[in-house]
């Protein structure tokens, strides 16, 4: 019972130091524990009580534009993203040029005023402090801002896992079902007596067609190449069952280097297979579906247009959309922000336009 009860208040303590419910919360306790230890400090008092008053607004609002320039300027743009010895010399700059600036209004006032500035020891102590409490506040800020990103991207990867078993039994009961397979033998068992060669080609798509199912869609990342094949093989078993379906697909890519292209398995499947569920129906027009991929600056571009029937049943409707939304999230697991999907159709034709990075 007392570890259930740690437990919960560890919890509790997590959530408001991460949790955006309580960023007011944070900022407030932060300002005002800031503002009391600075009052707190024994500065000089032989310039009056206004003077006290200007230093201390004029530290703590220095204090205060360095912590939050680093906690959402500096440490996203530079730290979280690897570029640290740009981050340590913008760092020691901001440090450096508070200082000075807080400095500088200080000697304003002495002026302004016309009190005359008397040299102490205390100065050089006040210029020390001032360092020390500079670097101890940017160090805690910055390791509560790496706490909370490494609880973010542990629930994301949390979140991902789960989402990625959900789609792989979804997978399982979906895509390699028995009546699946019973209409691509009965396919073939046909096909054996009027075209052999051609019943010897399916057999081999459909090999690899389960090859990649059982094996590459069980790892991590899998080659540009393997993903191109299996919806190519996709494609093509489909191809048997209707023959006015046409499907091309072009890869702007040089062979050697889709090898050398990874990415989480299975990330076009729920387009072609969409495709194909919108291209039926096309009574005397002929049906296609055109795919293209290409690379350019870091990002991979997907383009998927198909011919689209008229009536679109709703189960095929609710089907289809359930399935676009599982591959939205998955990608917004994958990528945050740093993806683009745009899904638009018109009378006559489907279009899905996806970038991710590389």
């Amino acid at each position: 019972m007392d570890r259930y009860t740690d437990a919960q208040k560890n919890d509790q303590a997590i959530n408001v130091l991460i949790n955006t419910r309580y960023r007011l919360l944070r900022h407030i306790i932060f300002l005002l524990g800031l503002f009391f230890f600075i009052y707190s400090s024994d500065w000089s008092k032989e310039y009056g009580e206004a003077y006290r008053y200007f230093r201390l607004f004029d530290v703590y609002f220095g204090f205060v534009a360095m912590t939050y320039l680093n906690m959402y300027v500096l440490v996203p743009i530079f730290f979280f993203k690897g570029r640290y010895f740009i981050y340590m010399i913008l760092l020691i700059l901001m440090v450096f040029s508070t200082l000075v600036l807080v400095s500088y209004l200080l000697d304003a006032y002495f002026e302004a005023s016309g009190i005359a500035k008397s040299l102490s020891d205390s100065d050089n102590i006040g210029l020390y402090a001032g360092t020390g409490v500079s670097i101890a506040i940017i160090l805690v800020t910055t390791m509560m801002k790496l706490f909370g990103q490494w609880i973010k991207d542990k629930e994301r990867i949390t979140e991902l896992n789960n989402l990625t078993l959900r789609m792989e039994l979804n997978e399982l009961r979906n895509q390699i079902n028995p009546h699946f397979l019973f209409n691509m033998l009965n396919n073939v068992k046909a096909l054996i007596r009027i075209d052999p060669e051609k019943a010897t080609t399916v057999i081999m798509k459909l090999s690899e067609f389960l090859r990649y199912q059982l094996y590459e869609n069980g790892e991590a990342k899998t080659s540009l190449l393997s993903e191109l094949d299996f919806l190519s093989n996709l494609a093509e078993l489909e191809n048997i069952r209707r023959d006015k379906l046409s499907v091309t697909m072009e890869a702007a890519i040089p062979q050697g280097r889709l090898k050398n292209i990874f990415l989480p398995p299975n990330l076009f499947t729920t387009f072609l297979e969409n495709a194909i569920k919108y291209s039926v129906d096309m009574t005397e027009e002929q049906e296609y579906i055109r795919i293209n991929i290409s690379v350019n600056d870091g990002n991979l571009y997907f383009k998927c247009r198909n011919s689209k029937g008229p009536d679109i049943w709703p189960a095929d409707r609710k089907n289809s959309g359930l399935g676009l939304a599982n591959i939205k999230r998955r990608l917004e697991l994958l990528y945050k922000d740093d993806f683009m999907l745009k899904i638009s159709s018109t009378d006559e034709e489907y279009f899905v336009d996806l970038i991710i990075p590389l």
